[in-house]
């Protein structure tokens, strides 16, 4: 045990003193100034239901979101795949899927994939900046990332997740990599009560390169055309440190269970924020959710300059439905499937709907 308490105190000083969090946090000089944002979409149906909340209390695959620890709840092989329509009418779309397996006393090993589509920008060019004679490119955005999560005890879990970037226009791409970690503990007579602390999106600063950076410009007193390469600006990446707690209610000879969660963001390069989650379950069967985000100046013009720095409206909702496939035989576990729907509410452009399906094993 004293083993163990040691490894959980490592693990959290190490989350608390990473560069740039927790220093900067909140700093007004430096709101908006990150790029890379899509790492700020949560593509898993399930967590998104209540405003990506379950820092404390996310498992499996739909954990890799909101705190990788919550990976090494899986206790067998987890497939998910998540689709989200991103803005209505906006014609962008995140398309997500992820793979948890257990690896017995080795931990859980986890993958995913997340991709943005943005379908297709007419080109323009300095010598043909007319629209429909230069045919059309496909801007792209990806991410793909490591996990593995272990349980140390029937109490604590940690994990980390490896993420590579990459995103490219016509001509021009970036590719950079961050880092999530995170711990939870679980406690209680039916392990009722969690608690949760993740690292989020930390890593080094990303910029761009290619051709598209580059001209071809005849300069002054020379009588030759010589090509000039830009250099771009680097970004930051929008880091964050989340803190979360959760509580089940169980009752009804525990088929029923209501559960409270909320979630604290210290956001390095954006307002914080504040989220509070309440799911109800019928067993493993149904799931219905709902939660709030709520950070400074929510309520306000989101084009002003002291406004708030995110279009969403803080409400989001969502449900799950389980149904068994086949059942466990020996030597091979159950087989069940759940559909997932979520909705975020917007302050332009309809909300965001997502669907998805996980496989279980």
């Amino acid at each position: 045990m004293k083993n163990i308490n040691r490894i959980l105190t490592s693990v959290i000083l190490c989350i608390l003193m990473m560069p740039s969090i927790t220093a900067n946090a909140g700093n007004d000089d430096r709101r908006g100034t990150a790029g890379a944002s899509y790492l700020l979409i949560n593509p898993w149906v399930k967590s998104s239901g209540w405003s990506g909340v379950n820092t404390a209390n996310g498992t499996g695959v739909d954990a890799l979101f909101s705190n990788v620890a919550g990976l090494a709840h899986a206790t067998g092989t987890e497939v998910t795949f998540g689709y989200t329509s991103w803005l209505q009418n906006s014609g962008i779309s995140n398309i997500a899927a992820g793979l948890a397996q257990n690896l017995g006393e080795y931990g859980v090993l986890g993958l995913s994939v997340s991709s943005m589509n943005f379908g297709s920008i007419e080109r323009t060019t300095v010598n043909s900046p007319e629209v429909g004679h230069n045919g059309t490119f496909k801007p792209s955005i990806m991410n793909v990332a490591v996990s593995y999560a272990k349980a140390f005890s029937t109490s604590i879990y940690a994990g980390a997740t490896l993420k590579l970037l990459q995103e490219s226009i016509d001509n021009v791409s970036g590719i950079g990599f961050a880092i999530d970690a995170g711990v939870q503990y679980v406690t209680g007579e039916n392990y009722e009560l969690k608690f949760g602390i993740a690292l989020k999106n930390w890593g080094p600063s990303m910029s761009f390169s290619g051709d598209g950076l580059s001209i071809n410009s005849l300069p002054e007193f020379f009588n030759h055309y010589q090509t000039t390469e830009q250099r771009s600006a680097s970004f930051e990446l929008p880091s964050s440190l989340n803190i979360g707690m959760s509580y089940d209610i169980l009752f009804a000879e525990n088929n029923h269970r209501v559960t409270i969660a909320g979630n604290f963001a210290s956001m390095a390069f954006g307002k914080d924020q504040y989220t509070l989650g309440l799911e109800y379950g019928f067993m493993k069967f149904f799931m219905l959710r709902a939660g709030y985000t709520y950070e400074a100046d929510l309520t306000s013009d989101i084009y002003s300059e002291t406004g708030s720095t995110t279009f969403m409206n803080g409400l989001a909702c969502g449900a799950s439905v389980f149904a068994p496939i086949s059942k466990a035989k020996a030597g091979k576990n159950a087989m069940n499937l759940a559909l997932d729907y979520s909705f975020r509410l917007t302050k332009i452009m309809g909300g965001i709907h997502s669907i998805g399906v996980s496989f279980a094993l």
